[in-house]
């Protein structure tokens, strides 16, 4: 076949049509798992072989789309069907609007994106959410400190004003949760998290929290405290002040 006349077929059989049709609904695929994976904390891997698969399935379309005509008595092979009886060439300005539609709704998903990346970026980076603190002293008794602690933090850092604190209810829905700090952040709309644990030897206990920055989980502040736990409330009350003023400085 002269190349010609193999441009021709390619466009009488659609798969000019059909190859637009696939990349733009690829596309569209692809952005709908970057988000979705992470929120359900799905593997890297799933990530990996969902976008594998698409591509793949990308000379597979073109291919059905060369040897196979749609008519109304069902798929046939190209060349046992008559021009009348195909359904897909009579179709074809229909399957044009429609490529058209779906591409205007990925250009107008995609101005979106760009949008809310430009727009968070800038309102987002100073915005936090505290973990619920980790019991690590194997005494139940003791949630009863850290939970009041990790409020202290979230009421302590709520009192700047330049800084978005995501509440009590919505951080601690996380308590006991193991995740992705990227996929955490997504799930909360903030870009840094703070979190630690509490331990306990005798009447001393071990305070540990760090910053974290949910865009790649880099670390960015950390400290340890040392206390008598003498008195709960005004323990919690100055680690409050303590860790707020060295997170005023970090963020």
């Amino acid at each position: 076949m002269k190349p010609r006349n193999f441009l021709a077929e390619l466009k009488r059989r659609n798969v000019y049509k059909v190859a637009v049709a696939y990349a733009v609904v690829a596309w569209l695929l692809i952005q709908a798992a970057s988000i979705l994976f992470p929120t359900f904390e799905a593997p890297a891997w799933v990530m990996k072989v969902f976008v594998t698969i698409v591509f793949l399935g990308f000379p597979v379309a073109l291919i059905l789309a060369w040897a196979f005509e749609l008519t109304p008595e069902g798929i046939k092979r190209t060349e046992d069907v008559e021009p009348t009886e195909s359904i897909t060439r009579r179709s074809g300005r229909k399957l044009t609007i429609l490529i058209a539609l779906v591409a205007l709704l990925a250009a107008a998903l995609l101005a979106h994106s760009l949008f809310r990346t430009k727009d968070s970026s800038s309102t987002t980076e100073k915005s936090i959410a505290v973990l619920p603190l980790v019991n690590q002293s194997g005494d139940p008794a003791q949630e009863y400190f850290s939970d009041g602690l990790s409020e202290e933090l979230i009421n302590g850092l709520g009192q700047i004003s330049e800084l978005r604190v995501i509440g009590r209810n919505s951080s601690f829905q996380l308590k006991g949760k193991s995740g992705d700090s990227r996929a955490v952040g997504l799930a909360l709309g903030v870009a840094n998290l703070l979190e630690g644990s509490v331990r306990k030897s005798g009447d001393r206990v071990r305070i540990s929290v760090q910053l974290v920055k949910t865009a790649d989980g880099s670390q960015r502040w950390s400290q340890i405290y040392d206390r008598e736990l003498k008195d709960i409330f005004a323990v919690q009350e100055e680690i409050d002040r303590i860790a707020t003023s060295g997170l005023r400085h970090s963020l």
